[in-house]
């Protein structure tokens, strides 16, 4: 039976992750975060904020954590679970093993209390600004990317969806369920490629391709490709095609001209975008139905040549849209 871990235990851990090079302790070395306290403070004073309650926490500590948020791209829930798990958030945020940790709810209202007095993008391009004086700046291309993130589904009617469909809140909906209600969510199709068992025959057993319903949002990204930072960022219900959100993800700020993503980002559109704004693609191309890739695009897609064709209602990018 082991005995309770010591102050030397948490020392040595810290000091591996260290040794594994920690970025967050990098980032901490990089930037001075007490140069926010004054602008928080001023705009925290603006912000409208209801009486009783626990005290809150401190203002450059939620900060950091909505900062932990952009760079992991994660969601409140997320966040307060990642800072329990993770020694590194920990070490970051200056928190220690018996420390509270700012639930969910209180990031939410900590990031609208900024929203509301309009103070989150100044911050956030104010530390961007901080990244730039150290030297972290945008000149390695940019990564494209997007990702679906689940909410919980809704059991609604036939008229009910067909009113949400419309923009419309139907009309037997009181106050109180519009708010517990997500009209914005939709329905899209996740592809997942589909893999040969192993031991298996290939001519024998053919892969079939998988198509799974999700609900909810897409949370889309630019990263910048030399430094692993996301410098952009923007949401839409999970049934928007990725491509199209392209134009909104490019960065004009990054001295590099490479442009990585996927191909559901190719189109005419998108390359005529890249081309007249000086960039240059390196977005993957697409496998022609029953065709197989020829070798030149295989390898600049991914390093290794495809031969086999699939078999799927997926092909890659696709986004449906399903009822509500």
């Amino acid at each position: 039976m082991s005995g309770q871990p010591g102050f030397f235990d948490l020392s040595d851990r810290y000091e591996a992750l260290s040794a594994a090079g920690d970025p967050l302790e990098r980032l901490a070395a990089v930037v001075d975060f007490e140069v926010f306290r004054s602008p928080l403070t001023a705009a925290l004073r603006r912000s409208v904020r209801g009486k009783g309650g626990r005290p809150p926490f401190d203002a450059v500590l939620m900060f950091k954590i909505l900062v932990l948020q952009a760079l992991y791209s994660l969601s409140d829930e997320a966040t307060e679970f990642q800072i329990k798990d993770r020694l590194s958030f920990q070490r970051f945020l200056g928190l220690g093993l018996d420390g509270t940790v700012p639930d969910a709810t209180t990031v939410w209202l900590f990031r609208e209390r900024l929203v509301q007095a309009r103070a989150i993008d100044r911050l956030f391009a104010r530390f961007d600004a901080a990244l730039k004086e150290r030297g972290y700046l945008a000149m390695g291309g940019q990564i494209i990317d997007a990702t679906v993130v689940p909410a919980p589904k809704q059991r609604n009617t036939e008229a009910e969806k067909a009113a949400i469909k419309e923009g419309r809140v139907p009309e037997d909906w009181k106050p109180a369920k519009v708010r517990q209600k997500d009209r914005d969510a939709r329905w899209s199709i996740k592809c997942s490629k589909a893999k040969v068992r192993e031991g298996a025959d290939p001519k024998a057993a053919k892969p079939v391709d998988l198509a799974i319903p999700m609900f909810g949002y897409k949370n889309h990204i630019g990263i910048d490709k030399a430094h692993g930072l996301i410098r952009t960022w923007d949401a839409s219900a999970a049934n928007v095609h990725d491509g199209a959100r392209l134009p909104l993800l490019i960065s004009k700020d990054n001295t590099a001209s490479g442009v990585w993503a996927d191909t559901a980002y190719r189109s005419k559109k998108n390359e005529a975008f890249l081309a007249s704004g000086m960039f240059t693609s390196h977005i993957h191309q697409r496998r022609k139905p029953r065709r197989p890739l020829p070798e030149r695009i295989a390898r600049a897609n991914t390093g290794v040549p495809r031969s086999a064709p699939r078999s799927s209602m997926c092909s890659p990018g696709k986004s449906t849209a399903w009822a509500l």
